[in-house]
């Protein structure tokens, strides 16, 4: 028996991305209007129809001081909008507009990721989420740490290093089919592994390309989504949870906040055909794997997920794209997409996706 929706389900009503851009030569504001453009129109709606606006971006990416409030020309600030905005993965920004569509009194909502990472040196941006008593100073950057992480797995027989390059030449084969991709084609695992060490055990290959993009998703309650689309993607699980910033006090080999995230949004209530993973490091597909419980019968990163092109900012609202299609297109009848923030897979948000009518 399938999914039924109920009064209150949500359900994802359309979905727009650009590609993966190594440099956007045009003002974010510009990717944003694409995605949100395409998005409206295919759904056959007005802005003025949208009753709550949010985005996901951050501003210290392009330099700009509060370039989130003229992103909001992007998505249509008139005539006058019901907006928010938070400084994270536009993937968290979906949670705030799946909450705020429960209050009952607004039928659809929109949601925008977007960033600019080519102005600025992502690993220096990022820095900045550390503890900036004890870790900051250290000057331990995300890859550094995620070096660590990769040692630690490794050195706990969590994987080898050749379990680590096996996730490479899956996602670059993947993502050839994957119009938007920024990075693909077929590589063997003995080539990978003769390339030199960047954060040992990572080598350049095992982290994501940094990329300019944006996505944009329209989610509506269930009367509303049953009269916009005959393919309605239902998000019948959501929840995020976070892990201590000091990776001292964790250990890194697991991710608990992933499998409290994936509990609360009942990922094991039933069989997973496809989950897309907000991976920006190789090896954390296996650490994710564990924890979400899937097995060899979920297909993982179709797309190619973030090694293939990871548009910050918008990465993780992406991978929510990614399921949401291949269900609506009936590729997939559930599917789990997964987004992160932080160094070391520090906060996780987990998201279940079903069809059904």
């Amino acid at each position: 028996m399938g999914f039924e929706p109920q009064e209150n389900d949500i359900a994802i009503i359309g979905v727009a991305q650009t590609d993966a851009h190594a440099r956007y030569d045009g003002p974010e504001v510009v990717m944003i209007m694409e995605c949100v453009n395409q998005l409206l129109g295919d759904a056959g709606i007005e802005r003025g129809d949208v009753g709550f606006t949010i985005a996901g971006s951050c501003d210290y990416l392009s330099g700009m001081p509060f370039a989130f409030v003229s992103n909001v020309d992007g998505m249509g600030a008139w005539p006058p909008v019901y907006e928010s905005h938070v400084e994270m993965d536009g993937a968290f920004a979906l949670f705030e507009a799946w909450l705020r569509l429960q209050m009952g009194d607004i039928d659809v909502a929109m949601v925008v990721g977007s960033g600019k990472s080519s102005p600025c040196n992502a690993r220096e941006v990022f820095h900045l989420q550390a503890d900036p008593y004890v870790v900051a100073p250290l000057g331990i950057d995300p890859d550094a740490m995620a070096g660590i992480q990769a040692q630690a797995l490794i050195q706990a027989g969590k994987a080898t290093e050749a379990d680590i390059a096996d996730v490479v030449v899956r996602s670059r084969s993947n993502a050839a089919a994957n119009p938007h991709a920024q990075v693909s084609g077929d590589v063997s695992a003995e080539d990978l592994m003769s390339a030199p060490y960047d954060m040992a055990p990572l080598r350049a290959h095992d982290v994501s390309p940094k990329a300019d993009g944006a996505a944009a998703i329209l989610i509506a309650r269930r009367d509303r989504a049953l009269e916009l689309t005959d393919s309605p993607v239902w998000i019948t699980g959501l929840d995020h949870r976070i892990d201590s910033h000091h990776a001292g006090l964790r250990d890194l080999t697991d991710s608990p906040s992933t499998r409290l995230a994936a509990a609360g949004a009942g990922v094991g209530d039933g069989a997973v055909d496809v989950a897309e993973l907000h991976v920006i490091h190789s090896h954390e597909e296996i650490i994710l794997r564990d924890a979400l419980g899937l097995d060899d019968a979920t297909t993982i990163n179709p797309s190619g997920g973030p090694l293939a092109g990871d548009p910050v900012m918008a990465t993780g609202l992406t991978r929510i794209i990614e399921v949401a299609k291949r269900v609506a297109e009936g590729e997939a009848s559930r599917g789990v997409a997964h987004a992160t923030s932080g160094a070391a897979l520090q906060q996780n948000l987990v998201c279940v996706l079903e069809g059904g009518s």
